[in-house]
């Protein structure tokens, strides 16, 4: 089997990206609000973006009632340029509804970080619904 090399930079931005994810699997709201810029657009529902920092708390606040779990079992595409990056990854969500309920869903994550003065990557951008018109 052949293993893929990367980059220190993509690493870094996979490392973002996988700490986001344990934050927002560990409903630590803290975590997960300092994964993304000031400013940054998440896309919660298609069609629907969301960049105000009170709103997009309330949203993943919101989220984490059904005590999701976010996996990314098929990998992760990492391109870099400069400070910009651009994170591809199929996910699978489970997660329980307040009344018992399982809740399986699943998508295609795009998202764009940004490399910070300090060397951090940041989200900029957040879409876990990128295969939204594929099904349209």
């Amino acid at each position: 089997m052949e293993k893929t090399v990367i980059s220190t930079d993509q690493q870094d931005v996979l490392d973002a990206v996988e700490s986001m994810t344990l934050a927002f699997n560990s409903k630590d709201i803290e975590g997960v609000m300092s994964s993304y810029r000031a400013g940054a657009l998440v896309i919660f529902e298609p069609e629907n973006p969301v960049t105000d920092h009170n709103q997009l708390r309330e949203m993943f606040l919101g989220a984490f009632t059904i005590s999701p779990k976010f996996e990314y079992p098929q990998g992760h595409e990492v391109f870099v340029n400069g400070d910009v990056a651009t994170h591809i990854a199929p996910w699978v969500m489970t997660g329980t509804a307040p009344d018992g309920t399982e809740i399986k869903q699943s998508g295609l994550s795009v998202a764009n970080l940004e490399k910070q003065f300090n060397g951090t990557w940041l989200l900029t951008f957040d879409n876990p619904h990128g295969s939204y018109l594929m099904s349209k």
